[in-house]
């Protein structure tokens, strides 16, 4: 039988265009962020590093000669010298923005690659006493060797009296907070911010139905920075594992020296160490964290990606893979994040789950906000932050909590 229906005309609306992708911020702008780091945070960080130490001539003037590159409206980026290792990669990472004046370049590019051309000058990849040695562990030994650390975990005692969702929302902002003690950021900022640091977006409590929602999994934490924060994490991290919360933890660490303070694997060894001086429950949390290492239970890997200038969402297979597979994926701190959502003027309310659509797994980011992007907020939270405090992108005086949650 012939179907008489008439045929649905089709609509007379086009289809909305897809909103362009915003710029990436770069370092141009005199009033922006990025030209502030690297009029500002660079020059401070180079004097500390030359103070902490025993540098030679050579050393304390590539140094100088790097300041003064990057810096500059007119200098060129260079490519990285013929025996660094992951030239190769560098050079297809940064094969449109070799030749071109600094100024040109995207901010996080210019970020990652500064660093990388840090540990050249330092001779941290040549042949030599200097070879593999962290430029930046004077700087967090001295945070660990701070007395008042101990006194600063002490409210960890009594905790297992609390409500468990109550004790796990303590042990994660512990976690967010300690993200304030970025060494890079307190170069040049007064560190007397407010105790109480607001959370502008708050999804703790579905990423505590999400952990207990089924038989536990792996976590994986992509970590920040080394000292206090790191000890805050690894707190974290030994109570999802005493409670079940996780089957086992995964720290992601930095393959090499990286951003001022983030944390490598030897940081995670010399904070279990300093954990394991404190009396109380951190102490027992330090000999907990050892047992889940030799069992297996707690491990550390260094991937190569996590030094690259790329965002998360071009993972390589098996990196992707790994965290996709993962329970949880814990992204701390504000590189992280701009690797995460992408280093954009994207509008604050963007949807978070939006932002990380490429990204696997359910990620969860950490951040005290220190740098420019964000998203996932209310429009009257980001109008009402503009009117009241102008400076909230980057002060590190707000954080956030955010999580899209798979399965």
């Amino acid at each position: 039988m012939t179907d008489r229906r008439t045929p649905t005309p089709p609509s007379s609306k086009p289809a909305p265009e897809p909103a362009p992708t915003p710029p990436a911020f770069g370092i141009a702008d005199p009033g922006g962020f990025g030209r502030g780091v690297f009029h500002e945070r660079h020059p401070a960080l180079v004097e500390r590093l030359c103070e902490s130490n025993p540098y030679g001539p050579g050393q304390r003037s590539g140094l100088r000669e790097l300041l003064a590159e990057s810096a500059s409206d007119t200098a060129v980026v260079r490519p990285p010298e013929e025996t660094t290792p992951g030239r190769e990669q560098w050079l297809g990472w940064g094969r449109e923005y070799f030749g071109r004046p600094w100024r040109d370049v995207p901010f996080l590019w210019a970020e990652s690659y500064f660093y990388l051309r840090l540990l050249e000058c330092v001779g941290y990849f040549a042949p030599g006493p200097w070879q593999g040695v962290d430029p930046f562990a004077p700087m967090k030994a001295a945070e660990l060797a701070d007395p008042a650390l101990e006194a600063d975990t002490a409210w960890l005692d009594g905790l297992d009296r609390s409500a468990p969702a109550e004790a796990f929302r303590t042990l994660l902002l512990a976690s967010l907070y300690g993200n304030r003690a970025d060494l890079g950021f307190r170069l040049v900022r007064d560190e007397g911010a407010e105790d109480g640091v607001p959370l502008l977006a708050d999804d703790s409590g579905a990423l505590w139905r999400h952990l207990g929602g089924r038989s536990p999994g792996e976590v994986h934490v992509i970590l920040d920075n080394a000292g206090r924060e790191l000890l805050a994490d690894l707190l974290l991290v030994d109570h999802l594992l005493l409670t079940r919360r996780a089957s086992s933890v995964f720290l992601h660490v930095k393959p090499r020296p990286y951003f001022v303070s983030d944390a490598v694997t030897t940081d995670v060894r010399d904070c279990l160490v300093r954990l394991s001086s404190f009396g109380g429950e951190a102490g027992k949390a330090a000999g907990r964290l050892r047992e889940a290492a030799a069992h297996g239970r707690l491990r550390v890997g260094g991937h190569e990606f996590f030094c690259s200038p790329l965002g998360f969402g071009e993972l390589p297979a098996g990196l992707r893979a790994q965290l996709g597979a993962a329970r949880l994926c814990v992204f701390k701190g504000d590189l992280n994040y701009r690797r995460l959502v992408g280093d954009r003027a994207w509008p604050a309310t963007r949807p978070f789950a939006d932002a990380v659509a490429g990204v696997p797994g359910s990620p969860v980011a950490l951040r005290t906000l220190k740098s420019d992007v964000v998203v996932g907020l209310r429009r009257k939270t980001a109008e009402r932050m503009d009117v009241i405090r102008p400076g909230w992108r980057t002060d590190g005086s707000q954080a956030l909590v955010q999580a899209r949650l798979d399965g």
